[in-house]
């Protein structure tokens, strides 16, 4: 079970870089939007895998 604590972390992380993807967005920022895009990608990828 505390393996799958670090996929849900993972999972909330990427979220949170979602709200922040439409926070930059908002603002006009897409360069920093762009990189919170990679980040959140590779945050979901890494809570699928640790599943």
């Amino acid at each position: 079970m505390s393996d799958n604590w670090t996929a849900v972390a993972m999972a909330f992380v990427a979220l949170f870089l979602v709200g922040g993807i439409v926070s930059f967005l908002k603002q006009g920022l897409k360069m920093g939007a762009v990189l919170l895009a990679v980040l959140a990608a590779m945050a979901t990828t890494a809570a699928v895998l640790w599943w």
